[in-house]
């Protein structure tokens, strides 16, 4: 009797250990995130302020990196990674047709606009008719190029032109005599080294150590510019989705920004709370020191 009870005891211990193991086999890995990016400022805003919130969902984060956007959007197009940050509206929108793809923005995030640098000039004053000015090649961001120039009175450029149409040959009038040269964007910054001014993307100009303060003039940036976490429009619902952009809105994330004053300048999203008296004193003094 006690050696029948005994075996009833073992067996029932090796069912409870064997259910045990088939629990912890069948408790769900924790969600992986792939996200990309190109150089510049967007990677490190992720992982100051979204990641620690998505860490707290059970999120595991995976960065990509790549050199440019067109690698960066046909890797989320075809599934390689969840999304990624490095665009604006405008230049999707672009991608999108020519590409036929159906990639969304979902979230904007805090950018860094276009501004004129120059090694060779301390100031934009007295030019030599000739003098040359490297802007982007691709023509969403040769017009954001223009319209600097523009605003500086150098230029005039045809009202309403496409963006995605927009060439050289949309300079109606040239008041100073400049020579544009057009470049890969992300060119920009090396472009300095032999062009007298170079019209450059804020994300370029941050991974090449520019200071948004050494700009003559930073464009006037408005929301379809503002870059924005791109994913594929048939995952827009996705949890995934709706907690990125929920840590992208967070208080987190909106206090990590507010609170490094590398990010001073920076376009923000109109989702961040109403600017702290102190932020709007930092502004001012950086609008007064350009």
């Amino acid at each position: 009797m006690r050696i029948r009870l005994a075996k009833i005891i073992s067996i029932l211990a090796w069912g409870c250990i064997a259910l045990n193991a088939a629990n912890v086999a069948a408790e769900p890995q924790k969600p992986e995130l792939k996200v990309g990016f190109v150089p510049g400022p967007y990677i490190d805003e992720f992982k100051i302020g979204v990641q620690p919130v998505l860490e707290k969902k059970g999120y595991k984060i995976k960065y990509y990196e790549f050199s440019t956007g067109l690698e960066a959007n046909s890797a989320v197009f075809k599934g390689d990674i969840d999304a990624n940050v490095m665009q604006h509206s405008v230049f999707l929108k672009s991608y999108n047709e020519r590409n036929k793809t159906d990639l969304v923005g979902i979230v904007e995030v805090p950018t860094p606009p276009m501004g004129l640098y120059s090694k060779k000039h301390r100031d934009i004053k007295n030019l030599k008719k000739g003098f040359t000015v490297a802007v982007p090649n691709d023509p969403v961001n040769l017009q954001r190029a223009l319209w600097i120039l523009q605003r500086l009175g150098w230029i005039r450029i045809k009202e309403n032109a496409n963006p995605v149409d927009v060439t050289e040959l949309d300079v109606i009038e040239n008041k100073v005599g400049l020579k544009l040269v057009l470049l890969e964007n992300a060119q920009g910054p090396r472009a300095l080294d032999d062009a007298d001014y170079a019209a450059i993307q804020g994300n370029f100009a941050i991974f090449a150590k520019l200071k948004l303060s050494d700009a003559f003039i930073l464009e006037d940036m408005t929301p379809p510019y503002i870059n924005v976490l791109v994913v594929k429009k048939p995952r827009q619902g996705d949890q995934y989705a709706r907690d990125i952009v929920e840590a992208y809105r967070s208080e987190t994330f909106q206090n990590a920004i507010r609170a490094d004053r590398f990010y001073d300048g920076f376009r923000l999203p109109d989702y961040f709370s109403k600017t702290s008296a102190a932020e709007t004193a930092r502004t001012a003094t950086l609008s007064a020191s350009r």
